[in-house]
């Protein structure tokens, strides 16, 4: 039998290791998953909305357990790792908040001698693929909004964080979630492939790769599910002439930085009109230069490591291919002794004298690493905005409101912010554009995508 094996960043050394399940054991899960959901979905939405809630209070209640495992595995500073579980409340009560509103039947206008309605069913059974980099939190978008509205689903998280996955399940029954309607599965792509191959799945959410997405659709192709795909990004800001720089500066450091640069919607490019242009670099250099790379188990450290040391080489690799191209790091490695050149810490780095010939501007860096170019108005910047494969986010940082609509309805993306980035607002629709991915999570038309309608037309004799 094979078996994950969890490698911790900070040190290196194995952390856990887990049996993977055989496709008997899958098909047991879906069936027992299949079993639980009739029942589960005959319950009132009121005593679901109940028990979820319980739920995500007994999660808040072992943040510290949370929190230790997302460091350990993933390498999160631990001052940082209980962000991701108000993160997950925050979400999760909004979801629930609107569950009833989002699921209500829609009604058209009276017409004689008819009744008539749309209403919302549960699809099933629901698979959710996670990622590692914010394990709680991509996971949530799915969990909550899938239970409520009667399905039940089956976790699969990323080899890296598996526990993530073990403790919600665990706190989630010891709110009264019933057996077989939320549980979790390790398994190989292979095993995973052949469960969305079979009648088992009814829909599937990924957050991951753009490659994984498509192993996704190849595995689901001609069995007409529903697929939620979020695929990642290479997100740009725009900071316009008349932006508060001070603001700006902090706001996109942070955004291109935190959790190591590990996150979808991070900012890897920004444009700066050319008037502000050096002020703004020279700032971002002076905030990033403060950081503490180090031990993510040190409370005082703000940047921690990647999550492995194969990912570092490939951040490397993309920071030398930019630097051989013409591009300069602002950044003095040597400020961050911490750093090794095999390991997975990295000093963060700020590229200068970058274009889009470079990686750094054209594909997706998992790391903390952001390039930074001149601009000369919106026309230009807008132009150098879609010049992306991706689509998820992008920023303007402007006080000029009607400006920044504007920019808004040109920018191909799923989300456009003013003065703001790398923030999941969960009253707002969660996707993106282009080989961002397809679907949607988050908001009510959350519950859309998980939920199938019927109509109801009736004559009345």
């Amino acid at each position: 039998m094979s078996e994950l094996i969890t490698i911790s960043p900070i040190d290196g050394r194995e952390l856990l290791r887990r049996p993977h399940a055989t496709r008997t054991d899958a098909e047991r899960i879906a069936r027992d998953a299949r079993q639980a959901q009739r029942e589960w979905a005959r319950r009132p939405l009121g005593d679901r909305i109940a028990v979820l809630s319980a739920a995500i209070d007994v999660v808040l209640s072992r943040s510290d357990a949370f929190a230790d495992a997302i460091t350990r595995q993933m390498g999160r500073p631990i001052g940082q790792a209980p962000g991701e579980l108000r993160g997950l409340a925050e979400r999760g009560r909004y979801m629930l908040s609107v569950a009833e509103a989002a699921l209500a039947p829609i009604v058209p206008p009276p017409k004689e001698g008819l009744e008539r309605s749309i209403e919302r069913e549960p699809v099933g059974v629901v698979l959710t693929v996670a990622p590692w980099n914010y394990p709680l939190l991509t996971a949530i978008n799915s969990i909550v909004p899938a239970l409520a509205a009667g399905n039940t689903l089956i976790l699969k998280h990323s080899d890296q964080t598996p526990l993530c996955a073990e403790q919600l399940v665990t706190a989630f029954a010891d709110a009264g979630v019933p057996a077989g309607v939320f549980q979790y599965i390790h398994a190989t792509h292979d095993t995973i492939r052949s469960l969305i191959q079979s009648p088992a799945i009814d829909h599937v959410v990924f957050t991951g790769s753009v490659r994984g997405g498509g192993a996704i659709e190849e595995a689901a192709a001609g069995r007409f599910i529903g697929r939620g795909l979020e695929l990642g990004g290479n997100d740009p800001a725009y900071v316009r002439a008349d932006a508060d720089l001070a603001q700006a500066v902090d706001t996109l450091v942070d955004g291109a930085f935190f959790n190591a640069g590990q996150s979808c919607c991070g900012i890897q490019r920004i444009y700066v009109h050319q008037s502000r242009y050096q002020a703004f670099v020279d700032q971002a250099v002076a905030l990033t230069e403060q950081y503490r790379l180090g031990d993510p188990l040190d409370p005082e450290t703000t940047l921690g490591p990647v999550v492995r040391a194969r990912a570092a080489d490939e951040i490397r690799a993309v920071i030398a291919e930019s630097v051989r191209l013409g591009a300069r790091n602002c950044v003095a490695p040597d400020r961050f002794p911490r750093a090794g050149a095999d390991d997975p810490y990295l000093a963060p780095a700020i590229l200068t004298g970058v274009d889009h010939a470079m990686p750094i501007m054209s594909e997706e860096c998992f790391g903390p690493v952001v390039g930074i170019m001149p601009v000369a108005s919106d026309e230009q910047a807008v132009a150098l905005m879609n010049d992306s494969r991706y689509g998820l986010t992008a920023s303007v940082f402007t006080r000029d409101t009607e400006a920044a609509r504007a920019l808004g309805r040109q920018v191909q993306t799923g989300t456009f912010f003013m003065n703001r980035c790398d923030y999941l607002d969960p009253a707002l629709a969660w996707t993106g554009v282009k080989h961002t991915g397809h679907g949607v999570s988050l908001s009510v038309l959350g519950y859309h995508a998980l939920t199938r309608v019927k109509s109801y037309h009736l004559r009345l004799l």
